[in-house]
């Protein structure tokens, strides 16, 4: 593998200079609460204090409302003009688990029906990954084959080291980063800051506090959609919806247009939830999900079951965030732990 060093006092530099040339995503504070990926224009506006961000960067490929289209009617003719951005982008500072959501992504949006919209962003874009410098409590990235160091999936990955970044290049996209800003990429004590990398992961692999165990589960939910349970989980679930906002592979949108009453108009997509009521109901009044346990049962279902049968890619990566956001705690690592006993009670 191809590795480089950056000194931590040079990455502000460089971080300006990916700003004048790219459309830049980082990580940013606001409000002093709330940590999520905005485009920047330089270092000063990046934070790297984070665990791990309050909002998924899911929103670089997938954005949380997005205009994609324009449309005209002048009577004799209906003109309409798609809003399919390709600019160069690089997105920085992804954990390891937000990297792991984007390629559970990439087939819903680029496989049997290609959006464009995505598709576009996400070939036009550089990952740069940064390693988790500790742990969270609801962490449990470990579950789903990850880690805290794990690159798969980044063009680089930034791992954190003292005063310097250990950087793995990862595919030909980072090599092309890499080559264009060579001056920052330096090749000494590669050897020594990977074997350095790896007692870090080892340091961290040691805090996590959930230990998850899948084995099972997905075969408890095959056989079982009626399960009791479920009527036990939903009870406590106020279909608010944060849970789909703030997980990095939730993908439901609804598509709504906007006009000025006269000749012309623009379409919008924006974020959706399967925990909203409306969100199955026909147009007819039927809702083959008229209740909140069919909705909760549904989501555990697509994270657990439905993402992994379509695309063969486990539709959660352990990130916590609906852990840490439920104001009713509700628990996947605690439905998990049910679903085994389930299964082993038969």
């Amino acid at each position: 593998m191809d590795t480089r060093v950056v000194n931590k006092g040079q990455l502000p530099e460089l971080l300006d200079k990916l700003a004048q040339d790219y459309t830049l995503f980082a990580p940013v504070c606001e409000d002093e609460t709330v940590t999520l990926f905005k485009q920047v224009s330089g270092a000063q506006e990046i934070t790297l204090d984070y665990t791990n961000s309050d909002v998924s960067p899911k929103g670089c490929f997938f954005p949380q409302t997005e205009k994609t289209l324009t449309y005209t009617n002048t009577g004799d003719k209906l003109e309409i003009n798609n809003v399919c951005e390709e600019e160069k982008t690089v997105v920085f500072g992804i954990r390891p688990c937000d990297i792991k959501s984007i390629l559970a992504l990439d087939p819903v949006f680029h496989g049997k029906f290609v959006d464009e919209y995505y598709t576009n962003k996400r070939e036009n874009t550089t990952i740069i990954g940064l390693s988790c410098q500790k742990v969270a409590s609801t962490c449990f990235c470990t579950a789903f084959n990850s880690g805290p160091c794990d690159g798969s999936g980044s063009d680089l990955m930034f791992t954190e080291l003292g005063d310097k970044y250990f950087v793995e290049v990862n595919t030909e996209k980072g090599r092309v980063l890499v080559d264009a800003y060579s001056q920052f990429f330096g090749t000494q004590d590669t050897d020594q800051l990977a074997k350095a990398k790896a007692e870090h992961e080892k340091k961290l692999s040691g805090q996590f506090v959930r230990k998850v165990d899948l084995d099972g589960v997905k075969e408890v939910l095959d056989n079982n959609f009626e399960l009791p349970y479920w009527e036990k989980v939903f009870e406590k679930c106020l279909g608010c919806g944060i849970c789909t906002f703030v997980c990095p592979t939730c993908h439901c949108f609804d598509i709504f247009d906007l006009t000025n009453g006269l000749f012309t108009g623009e379409r919008y997509r924006c974020w959706d939830s399967c925990m909203f009521p409306d969100f199955t109901l026909m147009a007819g009044g039927h809702n083959p999900r008229p209740t909140q346990k069919e909705r909760v049962r549904n989501r555990f279902m697509h994270k657990l079951k439905y993402h992994m049968d379509r695309y063969n890619l486990d539709g959660c990566v352990g990130c916590g965030r609906c852990i840490a956001k439920c104001p009713v705690n509700i628990d996947i690592t605690a439905i998990i732990k049910d679903l085994k006993e389930v299964g082993q009670n038969g």
